[in-house]
């Protein structure tokens, strides 16, 4: 009867223990978030739909200068920036091994010591006097205890709390990881950029050298026109200012020259010296075809993409983590030792064998505004991260739009300025011709100088924006981190 009745008493606390569970799940709060949208249009435009894809090419073997590779492949042991990025993700790998340690029984080790004494006319007191341990021993007064043994403590993971935020560590890990091989792809961008920028500014300024060289000899020429009564102090005057703006515009070049290898110097972590490089040549170098593939390879080849996809699912879990915070905790503690109020006895088993065991269950039940609170934020950070990534998959394919328009008209342009540059350095001549035999004004000579001078800088301009050009598209695609 008296089983009966315990059984019953039992199964009583069982479903009251279960009702109110059920009411708190009843409780907790749910919100639907939309998911993201990752449609893009099927091809670029004006382009096929082949699936070959440059981003795929290591950029080692994308970039043919030699002292580029260099620079670059020192820049990656080097530069600041990235070396802080791996310390972040050497940190992120760190959170994974805490989190999944969270999940696990905590087990320590214990060993401790204390004295007391107790008034005599109070009930242990009272006992303690008329103890004795064996015939010959009374109980001790004041009374010590010594204790060794292990204690663990154990979260049950019933709702999975333990193991999403594990799950999510794992994925703000990998996060990092593409956020750090996006960083290397546009180090490498800034550096090939700067690296072509300082062979244009090279080629500038030999253009310059030349120009002054030829503007030197016309104002011998017209200083001797002068002489003969051919030519006024005016014309001198006109050429002599122009060799002075080529000469001041020699030393802004020779500035930014000094600036860009600065730069290089900065990004591979070094302090200032002189880039090694080969600017002869410049307006032969070879532009390479990009092959761009197929708009959904963005998102497998983009590391920023594939970063903002993985703090999405980390989001999601987050979501999870914040939910399961309305649910009751059940913890489990125990610890097993040996204890005695004298160290002699300490190793005496089973009498100085002491252990325990303790379950409860806890839930949130007043202060629940708190909780709320989180949770409606990881609703929004999830909402925020959804947005993340579809902006960065529209920035990643405008990027590539931008960037295959501006290769194909830089290329267009190329080619007319080369003809304009021809026929402008053949005009120099003509127009000293013409001048010396009266048939020009010194001010055509002026003129045409110029216009070569002009168009021979702007074409190392536009050589230099179609290797630039190319980088960024590459970059684009997804190149330049493996």
């Amino acid at each position: 009867m008296n089983n009966l009745k315990s059984h019953i008493k039992i199964s009583k606390r069982f479903w009251v223990g279960a009702l109110t569970v059920i009411t708190l799940y009843s409780c907790v709060p749910s919100k639907n978030i939309r998911e993201a949208n990752t449609n893009i249009p099927e091809q670029f435009k004006n382009v096929s739909t082949d699936t070959v894809n440059t981003a795929t090419v290591k950029w080692k073997d994308f970039f043919s200068d030699p002292n580029l590779i260099a620079l670059i492949d020192s820049a990656l042991t080097n530069n600041q920036e990235l070396n802080i990025m791996l310390q972040k993700v050497g940190m992120a790998e760190n959170n994974i091994k805490a989190k999944k340690g969270e999940y696990l029984p905590f087990v320590g080790v214990y060993a401790g010591a204390d004295v007391d004494k107790v008034g005599e006319f109070t009930r242990n007191g009272a006992v303690e006097k008329n103890l004795t341990i064996t015939e010959e021993e009374e109980f001790p007064e004041p009374l010590t205890n010594f204790q060794v043994g292990l204690s663990a403590s154990w979260e049950l993971d019933v709702w999975k709390k333990l193991r999403n935020e594990k799950k999510a560590a794992v994925l703000e890990y990998l996060a990092s990881v593409e956020g750090k091989n996006f960083m290397i792809t546009q180090l490498v961008s800034e550096i090939a950029s700067a690296y072509y920028e300082l062979l244009a500014l090279d080629n500038q300024l030999t253009i310059i050298q030349q120009n002054l060289e030829i503007q030197q000899n016309a104002l011998k020429m017209i200083k001797l026109q002068k002489e003969a009564a051919r030519a006024t102090e005016l014309a001198v005057k006109r050429f002599e200012a122009d060799v002075y703006k080529n000469q001041s515009n020699k030393f802004q070049i020779e500035q930014k020259i000094v600036e860009t290898e600065n730069l290089i110097n900065f990004l591979v972590g070094r302090y200032p010296q002189p880039v090694k490089r080969h600017s002869e040549a410049f307006l032969e170098r070879k532009i390479d075809t990009i092959f761009t593939g197929i708009p959904s390879q963005l998102l497998t080849n983009r590391p920023d993409i594939k970063q903002a996809e993985l703090e999405l699912s980390a989001s999601k879990l987050n979501v999870k983590v914040a939910r399961a915070n309305f649910y009751p905790s059940i913890g489990i503690k125990a610890g097993v030792g040996l204890e005695a109020f004298k160290t002699k006895f300490i190793t005496e088993t089973p009498q100085s064998l002491a252990y325990n065991l303790v379950g409860d269950l806890v839930s949130p039940l007043i202060n629940r505004n708190a909780i709320k609170a989180e949770y409606a934020n990881a609703n929004n950070k999830q909402l925020q991260a959804v947005f993340e990534y579809e902006k960065t998959i529209l920035n990643a394919f405008l990027e590539v739009s931008n960037h295959l328009s501006e290769v194909k008209n830089l290329n267009e342009s190329y080619l007319l300025k080369e003809k304009q540059v021809d026929d402008l350095t053949k005009s120099i001549d003509l127009s000293i011709q013409l001048f010396k035999s009266a048939r020009a004004e010194y001010t055509e000579v002026l003129q045409t100088q110029r216009e070569a001078l002009d168009s021979k800088i702007e074409i190392v301009e536009t050589k230099r924006d179609q290797l630039l050009a190319n980088v960024k598209l590459y970059q684009a695609l997804g190149g330049g981190w493996n």
